[in-house]
């Protein structure tokens, strides 16, 4: 399948939407973990999306420019390209874009769509991700109208963040307390101010005690059924039923449990980045552990070429990250939802 189109990325979110089930989001900063995710999207027959932070567009610019777009737009490009072979729609998406960058990121690869559509073609990006979560409600949701607009010119959804999510995400930090979930009316406030459709589709990073990266149970208090709350607290105000399309930042770690609540309130999409990178990574360091010997020159030795390969352990760190992303595919009930 190629990249989604427009109609296919709206058709994918509405179908998850109805029958309560995912996509997860995966994080990708290189070719082979583009391939990793494209593969268990695959292999669990489940339509998907993938994304590229600030960080790892930064990261796929190169080293000696680190240009943000450049690197963006390469990936994609070669999404556009590879995704042709894997029988599942794909959606490319761009994570958390804090104010300070959105001149270099996101503001300038929405002009790439625009002038895409202009010649009649699809947009380069499915949808793209406006952080504001360290602005105040009011500016965060001023700049989404902006760009709210914008991206609907273009073809493109809009994901924004009103509230924040913990932790630390590509330089965007806040702590655990709190001030971790949002409220009514936070949620009033964004359909008066980017509507429920009608401005554009856009998707909502709500808060509900969620935090990015690593964390042990315990330390974080999830509570999924306030989407539940924010969906009745909005319709009974403008009288559209389940008014928002959710995502569930900060999924790594999360119980089955804690999913499956959220699933049922409206989320479409969740993000995945720490667990899948240490899918990626944990086969790696085995194998080198295991094969120190040949993979080092110890002791005057030349090492073993076949174990320093790149190939060799860079195909057991994408058979480790796609089987993680099947096991989220389960888990978010989107595996075997694929329509040919």
């Amino acid at each position: 399948m190629p990249i989604a189109t427009p109609e296919v990325y709206n058709e994918m979110l509405d179908r998850a939407k109805a029958g309560k089930f995912a996509y997860p989001a995966i994080n990708v900063t290189s070719s082979q973990t583009l391939h990793a995710a494209l593969r268990g999207f695959a292999e669990a027959n489940s339509d998907g999306i993938i994304q590229i932070s600030t960080g790892g567009a930064e990261f796929l610019g190169g080293q000696h420019s680190k240009d943000m777009v450049t690197g963006a737009v390469a990936l994609a490009e070669f999404a556009h390209i590879v995704a042709a072979k894997y029988d599942v729609n794909i959606a490319l998406h761009t994570d958390h874009c804090p104010k300070d960058k959105l001149d270099g990121y996101v503001r300038p690869l929405i002009e790439v769509s625009a002038e895409r559509v202009a010649r009649g073609e699809n947009p380069l990006f499915q949808s793209h991700m406006w952080d504001g979560s360290a602005e105040t409600l009011a500016d965060n949701l001023a700049i989404g109208q902006e760009l709210l607009a914008k991206a609907a010119a273009a073809k493109i959804i809009l994901e924004v963040e009103i509230t924040p999510t913990g932790g630390e995400e590509d330089g965007v930090s806040h702590e655990i307390n709190d001030e971790l979930y949002t409220t009514v009316e936070d949620a009033v406030r964004t359909a008066e101010a980017l509507g429920l459709g009608e401005k554009g589709r856009y998707l909502l990073a709500a808060s509900f005690g969620n935090v990015h990266g690593v964390y042990k149970p315990g330390n974080v208090v999830l509570r999924p059924e306030l989407l539940k709350d924010l969906q009745a607290g909005v319709a009974e105000k403008f009288g559209k039923v389940s008014p928002f399309d959710f995502v569930f930042h900060g999924g790594s770690g999360s119980t089955r449990e804690e999913i499956a609540t959220a699933l049922e309130n409206g989320v479409v999409k969740m993000n995945l980045d720490t667990d899948t990178q240490y899918a990626f990574t944990r086969p790696v360091a085995d194998h080198m552990f295991k094969n120190y010997d040949g993979v080092l020159k110890v002791d005057g030795e030349v090492g073993k070429k076949s174990t320093y390969d790149p190939r060799t352990w860079g195909k057991l760190a994408e058979a480790g990250m796609a089987a993680r992303v099947v096991e989220a595919c389960e888990a978010l009930r989107s595996a075997g939802t694929h329509v040919k």
